[in-house]
């Protein structure tokens, strides 16, 4: 039997014909603040507040200065933004030769289209705003009408462009800087040069910045000399000079303190006494890489600074000494990561090793949660005396680690290897720091290859111990409270070839070890006895666990991918697609999926039980390292040469999702990385023809014919229709209905199971006849009309379809006015019948015959005996209901000797 009046609904299919992801959708990066671009600082007028804005790939980023809380990603642009700057109203943003405004922080609303080489300086300007590109032409635009206002071309052998600013209270006048070290003073509305500065013979200008002094303005020079100059009698005022490169960056208190800070190519920053003429302070270090940015806030003593490092700062000026330190930041990786894992169960927060050598800890919540666990050191205190930028002690990057957060409150709960190292370290989450030990063998101590190094790391789910494996074919146990190393697995080493994977059972059981020469071994976790080996087809290149479900999967040099079962030791899937080497795998929570990343761009969905390929999207970069969210929701993954985690939201838990296999010709097409994508595009997904008809799919009344099936009535439409008079002697009111006094106003409705209004009473004209119309007190009710024309037509769907709209009571009535007694006639009763027949012939709504059937013979069985015509019928509709219960009841019968037989041989 099958319940067909049920829809099933199907969803859109993975193999879409736009080839993007079915199952995972862009939801948006994590860890990516600030590149190379210098931030821009914005006053809101209405929140009174300050906001900052830092360009981030394809979009800019919204911070408020406040909270350094961010408030909004803007729309991406096609590439990467290379220059930004904002005006009250406004935010510019070029790519290329193309200039482009943002309202609202968010989206494009006018563009700019005129120049032929890259934009590289832009000026907001009142009603205007003027770029310059590396063709050394400039240009004014209206911002409003898009349209050029003024065009000026200089000689870039005589006054290559490199700076530009409005000077205060100067109308309609720009200062442009240039790499020859002069500068000019231009007005913009009558195109003319006003003035030209012949320079200090000290190299090109590399920044200009507006002083708090009218007519004054600070001019940093390629040399690292800075002059402070007053450009309305054309006199320096004082310079000054930094021995650490070009001067990247310049700003000036205004809350009452006479200091200018300057920037520097190598992250430091230098604070100049203007009265004094003289330096106060030094901020060494402030970024490891150039400083980009550096604004201090309008009348607090507070320096907004950003860097290439990926790092926003900002610097409170509040001890002696003239010096900041640090009140709020906001920092990432400033080199791509190599490893991120999930850290917890909650699936909050993602940890990741970067190739500058730093353990980061991400919040998938809020970003105030971020927390560094800073870098690898051999020894923290000669490392601190020293400072990052001469630090020799630092480790090399994580390659690999292993987290668990059983025992992180006691004691460490991770564990990293290092690339071409052999001492592994420990990592405290909670202390947010370098743990206590640095575990290597004994054996390695006294002397030091070069060539053995720490491969791969596991940790058990208790927190109690690590296991690492090493390039010479060692694997060693130690105990993460102590320290101490607890043994190794085999006589001397447990294989030949290099370690490329280790796991260890949930329940400390089994320890899984494969190696390079091609061989994977089980080993008693605590004996440390060899259980089994076996022989892999291909060198495996990595190798992961799913501790709940026992599903090991092995990623091979030759692209392959394997899935072990450990219970039975035995290959239980294999897959092939990738077409370049495997950088990293993930299981879903419940171990159904295996999710894959490669070097061809690709990120892959195995379905585990169907054994099948689900879901396949193509990346710009190659993913490094994945990792699926313990809740299942989100999955996050790092890329070649992109200092962003990427989270991905798993479309599975909150739309209709197919897993159907993609086709053997399936082409994905290239999907962009989330928090880089316009809005509009993150959720289309495959075809949308495809999609609408999956979606919008409804079952057939009838699947097949010779099914039999049942409609999709509720049982209180037709199971008591037989105990209706026991039903209505319980509810019998007690009492009449009492009529309220004030009725309150409603629509009249017909009475019904679905409700309609009735239709308008026409007046006629105030006058009511007394004359009793007899015809409407015979009238016939509409089933019965529709009885007695299928009579002559032989088409019941009509008579069944009211039937199926009326309630128990109603059923009851109509059935009752059939018989000639009451109303009806012997003709319309053997059309009942007929339906009934009609009913049992097509095999649809099978219980409802059986209802309508039981009340008919209930209600009529005197005048059925007696009418021959009704006996001749009702003998045709007792075969048919045989026939069918008959192959029914043999089906009934099959199925419960067979669930019996399973119960007792089971037993």
């Amino acid at each position: 039997m099958s319940r067909a009046g049920s829809a099933v609904r199907a969803a859109p299919g993975g193999g879409s014909g736009s080839g993007g992801s079915a199952l995972f959708s862009g939801f948006r990066a994590l860890g990516l603040y600030s590149n190379h671009l210098p931030h821009v600082l914005r006053y809101h007028q209405r929140h009174r507040e300050f906001y900052l804005l830092t360009a981030a790939g394809r979009s800019f980023h919204t911070y408020n200065v406040k909270k350094l809380g961010i408030v909004a990603v803007s729309n991406a642009l096609l590439q990467d933004i290379t220059c930004l700057a904002a005006d009250r109203m406004l935010v510019f943003a070029s790519y290329g030769n193309l200039l482009h405004a943002f309202a609202r922080n968010k989206e494009v609303v006018h563009i700019y289209d005129g120049h032929k080489g890259e934009i590289h300086l832009l000026q907001p300007f009142g009603d205007h705003v003027i770029s310059v590109d590396i063709d050394n032409v400039l240009i004014v635009w209206d911002v409003q009408s898009e349209e050029e206002y003024l065009q000026l071309n200089f000689d870039k052998a005589v006054f290559a462009v490199s700076a530009i600013m409005h000077p205060s209270t100067y109308l309609n006048k720009i200062l442009l800087g240039s790499e020859q070290g002069s500068l000019q003073l231009w007005n913009v509305k009558s195109n003319k040069l006003l003035y030209s500065f012949p320079g200090w013979g000290l190299g090109g200008v590399t920044t200009l910045e507006q002083a708090p002094a009218v007519d004054v303005v600070a001019i940093g020079l390629v040399s690292g000399h800075i002059i402070v100059h007053n450009i309305k009698f054309d006199e320096t005022l004082m310079k000054f000079q930094q021995d650490w490169g070009p001067i990247t960056a310049i700003s000036f208190r205004t809350d009452g303190h006479p200091v200018m800070a300057a920037g520097s190519p190598i992250g430091h920053i230098a604070l100049w006494d203007l009265e004094e003429k003289k330096l106060i302070s030094q901020m060494r270090n402030a970024h490891s890489t150039a400083i980009a940015g550096m604004s201090f806030v309008q009348g607090e003593p507070l320096l907004v600074t950003n860097g290439a490092d990926n790092a926003i700062k900002i610097w409170i000026f509040d001890g002696p000494g003239g010096g900041g330190r640090l009140l709020r930041c906001r920092m990432g990786h400033s080199a791509p990561p190599t490893k991120i894992r999930y850290h917890g169960q909650n699936g909050q927060q993602i940890l990741s090793a970067g190739q500058d050598g730093t353990l980061q800890s991400f919040s998938t919540v809020h970003e105030r949660f971020n927390k560094s666990l800073g870098r690898g050191s051999i020894n923290k205190k000669k490392s601190k005396r020293k400072g990052l930028q001469y630090d020799t002690m630092a480790l090399p990057p994580i390659t690999a680690f292993a987290t668990e957060i059983a025992r992180q409150n006691d004691w460490d709960g991770i564990i990293a290897c290092h690339q071409g190292y052999i001492t592994c370290t420990t990592w405290n989450y909670q202390k947010t720091s370098m743990g206590a030990h640095k575990l290597k063998p004994k054996a390695f101590s006294k002397n030091k290859p070069l060539d053995v190094y720490a491969t791969v790391v596991d940790i058990t789910t208790c927190g109690n111990f690590a296991v690492i494996g090493l390039s010479t074919g060692h694997v060693d146990v130690y105990n993460m409270q102590s320290g101490i190393h607890r043994g190794h697995y085999g006589k001397e080493k447990a294989h030949e070839g290099a370690i490329r994977g280790v796991a260890v059972d949930g329940l400390n059981q089994l320890t899984i070890t494969a190696g390079s020469e091609g061989f994977i071994k089980f080993w008693k976790f605590k004996t440390m006895d060899l259980v089994y080996s076996a022989n892999l087809s291909s060198s495996p290149s990595a190798m992961l666990l799913h501790r709940d479900s026992g599903i090991l999967g092995i990623a091979s040099d030759d692209f392959g991918i394997s899935v072990l079962d450990i219970e039975t030791r035995r290959i239980v899937r294999k897959f092939s697609g990738h077409h370049s080497q495997i950088n990293d795998m993930t299981f879903s929570p419940d171990g159904r999926w295996l999710i894959t990343a490669s070097m061809d761009c690709t990120i892959k969905t195995w379905d585990l039980p169907s054994g099948c390929l689900i879901d396949c999207f193509l990346l710009d970069s190659a993913a490094i390292s994945i990792s699926m969210s313990p809740t299942g929701d989100f999955l996050a993954s790092s890329h070649v040469d992109d200092l962003g985690i990427y989270l991905w939201s798993n479309r599975s838990l909150y739309s209709l999702v197919s897993l159907r296999p993609l086709p053997a010709d399936y082409e994905p097409s290239v999907i962009m990385l989330p928090g880089t994508c316009p809005a509009q595009d993150v959720d289309i997904t495959g075809d949308e023809e495809t999609s609408d008809e999956m979606i919008d799919y409804n079952s057939p009344e009838q699947l097949e014919e010779q099914l039999v099936t049942l409609s999709s009535l509720s049982e209180s439409r037709w199971k008591n229709l037989l105990n209706l008079d026991v039903i209505k002697k319980k509810n019998k009111p007690r009492e009449p209905p009492k009529v309220p006094k004030s009725a309150p106003f409603f629509i009249p409705t017909v009475p019904g199971l679905i409700p309609r209004y009735a239709a308008a009473k026409q007046e006629n004209d105030g006058q009511q006849s007394k004359v009793v119309n007899l015809g409407v007190l015979a009238q016939k009710s509409d089933f019965y009309v529709q009885l007695e024309e299928a009579l002559s037509s032989n088409e019941y769907k009509s008579p069944l379809n009211i039937l199926k709209e009326m309630g128990p009571s109603s059923i009851e009535t109509e059935l009752r006015g059939l018989a000639p007694d009451a109303g009806g006639s012997v003709e319309v009763m053997k059309s009942f019948l007929r339906l009934i027949g009609t009913m049992l012939n097509t095999k649809c709504d099978f219980e409802l015959a059986q209802a309508y059937l039981a009340l008919f013979l209930k209600l009529h069985l005197k005048i059925l005996s007696s009418e021959p015509v009704l006996l001749e019928e009702i003998a045709k509709v007792s075969t048919q209901l045989e026939e069918t219960w008959i192959h029914l009841q043999t089906l009934f019968n099959q199925s419960l000797c067979v669930l019996n037989y399973m119960k007792s041989a089971l037993l």
